[in-house]
């Protein structure tokens, strides 16, 4: 999909989202066009209030019993929150997070410092004499190296509670939040090489995580096809001499979910900070947008699309941020917004973790040894679907609901759909098996070194063979005597420590290539 796409063809279409994104930020500051749109003695417009929600002239939305004034507004922040927000965890969850970070905006802007020179530089000890330096990277085993997802992880709670609070409606707030946000990524970008913005501080990079799970619906896994290393989102340039597309990584994050990110998710899906994130994101996702509930008091607030135009938001911080069975409750908007979010999370953690007990318990009542790694991808792969339609029971509904009610109902089909497919993709998945395809994949590699012509052999390419059918064919090879067999076992090997493919020498699945090639322990 995206992600194997031309570096210079995704250069060129980087350039033209952030210039997008410098018109939406300039449409918030100054926007004569699309008040007319919104205006209510606009018959032709679906963007005033009583015809977005199908209500009479006598009726208007109301927040705790009160109308909200009727007027022309712009709609700038609307279509960001519910047209471009929507449309980019669509990329993600279907095309993968590889084909997202590719054109992701706020990664382009992290990397203008490398484009431009300006990366922040350090010497070597060993080389000040000669005066060399080395571009700096975040230290793995630092305070931000071992705690970065929970700090993405608060980032995201920080932000979902100032859209409540502060950007949701105020035009001028949201450009100073989307500048601010670019600013950060840029000077990121300046103290750290590689993806450091990606990798250690964008709020984003939990949600991709959890949406991607092994990878998207339609993104290319990195272990079986790996051409010239440029898997998925890795970092690239073109050689000014060849034209040719080349590695740019600087090992900034190890495993990374940039080169192979079913790897960086069976390697770390038992980590506390992984399970705490995964846990409390549907959480999180639901107490965001109950709390429009909570806070007007009826559901047409938000389906109404009236919260991106509310002259009110700043105004209302230290009014009742309750409003339930008829009455407010006196605990001021600005705690109450951030009190539901973390609330909800906390709530969501609790019962997925009680799940996640429970599931092992039943295991063992059936006799069977729980494989952790397996019970939390299924836990993860639960959640994950859930949450997703969860979003869109409220992500972009405001403008879909302007839509006839058969394209309604097919929309809600097709996110059904795709969220259907990915679940019957992802659920039988497991480690053992990822590894048994990495290695199946450097031993074709392995074997192809040996001028082997496989379309005489077997009428396909050794790229067609399955994993399984690997094993057979290094078995049954003709013409590879025993020292060719014991070299290419070796070979097999060493990338697969060296790839972190398998953890021991000892690995079950080495001993099945040990079977396979008839190698001998002592070989071995």
């Amino acid at each position: 999909m995206i992600s194997q796409w031309p570096e210079e063809r995704l250069h060129r279409i980087r350039w033209w989202l952030a210039i997008g994104w410098a018109v939406l930020i300039a449409s918030l500051l100054i926007d004569p066009i699309t008040p007319s749109l919104s205006d209510p003695s606009n018959a032709l417009s679906p963007f005033h209030l009583a015809a977005a929600d199908g209500l009479g002239p006598s009726q208007c939305v109301q927040v705790q019993a009160r109308c909200l004034a009727v007027h022309p507004y712009s709609l700038s922040a609307r279509i960001f929150w519910s047209m471009i927000v929507p449309i980019g965890l669509l990329i993600i969850f279907v095309l993968g997070h590889d084909s997202w970070r590719r054109i992701c905006p706020l990664s382009f802007f992290s990397q203008l410092p490398r484009a431009l020179g300006m990366q922040r530089k350090r010497g070597r000890r060993s080389d000040a004499d000669n005066g060399r330096q080395e571009l700096v990277t975040v230290d793995k085993k630092s305070w931000l190296g071992r705690n970065h997802l929970v700090l993405q992880f608060g980032l995201l709670i920080l932000g979902l509670a100032c859209r409540l609070l502060f950007i949701n409606s105020d035009r001028l707030a949201l450009a100073a939040f989307l500048i601010g946000t670019i600013a950060a990524s840029i000077l990121v970008g300046y103290l750290y090489a590689g993806k450091s913005w990606c990798q250690y501080f964008c709020p984003m990079a939990p949600v991709e995580m959890i949406f991607t799970g092994p990878r998207g619906l339609l993104g290319k896994p990195a272990h079986i096809d790996a051409q010239r290393g440029l898997t998925q989102s890795i970092c690239r340039s073109v050689d000014a001499k060849t034209g040719q597309e080349k590695s740019a990584c600087v090992g900034c994050m190890s495993p990374c979910i940039d080169i192979d990110a079913e790897r960086s998710y069976w390697e770390r899906i038992a980590n506390t900070d992984r399970r705490l994130v995964h846990y409390g994101y549907i959480g999180l996702v639901l107490g965001f947008y109950l709390y429009f509930f909570l806070y007007a008091g009826n559901w047409t607030y938000y389906y109404s699309g009236a919260w991106t135009h509310d002259d009110q938001q700043l105004n209302s911080l230290f009014s009742p941020g309750f409003y339930l069975w008829g009455h407010p409750l006196p605990v001021p908007k600005l705690l109450a917004a951030p009190l539901t979010l973390v609330a909800c999370t906390a709530l969501s953690i609790v019962l997925l973790k009680l799940a996640e007990k429970v599931c092992i318990r039943i295991l063992r009542r059936q006799g069977k040894t729980p494989i952790q790694s397996e019970t939390l991808h299924h836990i993860f792969t639960l959640s994950t679907f859930a949450v997703w339609n969860l979003f869109w029971v409220f992500g972009s509904r405001p403008n879909i609901n302007l839509l006839p009610q058969p394209l309604q109902q097919l929309f809600s089909g097709l996110i059904v759909l795709v969220s259907s497919l990915w679940l019957y993709r992802t659920w039988g998945r497991t480690g053992d098996q990822y590894s048994r395809e990495s290695l199946a994949n450097t031993l074709r590699r392995q074997i192809d070194k040996q001028g082997i012509d496989f379309g005489k052999l077997l009428s396909r390419s050794s790229t067609e063979l399955k994993a399984d059918e690997v094993y057979v064919l290094a078995k049954v090879l003709p013409d590879v005597n025993q020292h060719k067999r014991l070299e290419v076992y070796k070979n097999v090997l060493e990338t697969a420590l060296r790839g972190g493919i398998v953890q021991s020498a000892e690995s079950s699945l080495l001993k099945e290539l040990q079977t396979s090639l008839e190698i001998s322990t002592s070989e071995h």
